[in-house]
């Protein structure tokens, strides 16, 4: 049992908070006054188009993966069925790794500093849901724990 509380049956106010930090990158990005130049901008807006494209890639596919199991909540829909095939071998929770990606990708290309440290705070948010969300799967699917022990949590081939 997870000791990260439920906020709501189905984990209504993790939805909430992320509604909230998602606006809070963009934002800050759109805010964003001061504009990087010389490497830093070359940089910025290579590797920000990457991580942009890459989270966009990574959420798609974990969205088409999910089909009629997808619910913005973490407690699992009741019949919905455990996803290990598509984006989900390679990573548990590719749409919290891809608004992640997005997000620090988003921060580059804006040149916020203060995105960037909201794209953090929304990947160590996504941590947290996250671990919450399994042990709810953990209870609805028997072979969660193996699953969990041969994939990633959010980011393929890194975390």
């Amino acid at each position: 049992m997870s000791r990260l509380p439920s906020l709501g049956p189905r984990g209504e106010g993790w939805v909430a908070i992320q509604v909230l930090l998602l606006l809070a990158v963009a934002t800050a990005g759109f805010a964003a006054g001061e504009t990087w130049t010389g490497w830093a901008a070359m940089i910025g807006t290579v590797l920000g188009t990457l991580l942009l494209g890459a989270g966009g890639v990574l959420f798609t596919w974990g969205v088409l993966g999910l089909g009629r199991n997808l619910t913005p909540m973490p407690r699992p829909l009741d019949g919905a069925s455990l996803v290990e095939s598509g984006a989900y071998a390679l990573v548990r929770h590719p749409l919290y790794g891809g608004l992640s990606l997005g997000a620090f990708g988003w921060a580059l290309l804006s040149a916020s500093p203060a995105a960037l440290l909201l794209a953090g705070v929304l990947m160590a948010f996504f941590d947290l849901k996250s671990r919450r969300e399994e042990a709810w799967l953990v209870i609805q699917y028997a072979g969660y724990a193996d699953y969990s022990g041969r994939t990633e949590r959010l980011i393929p081939w890194i975390y």
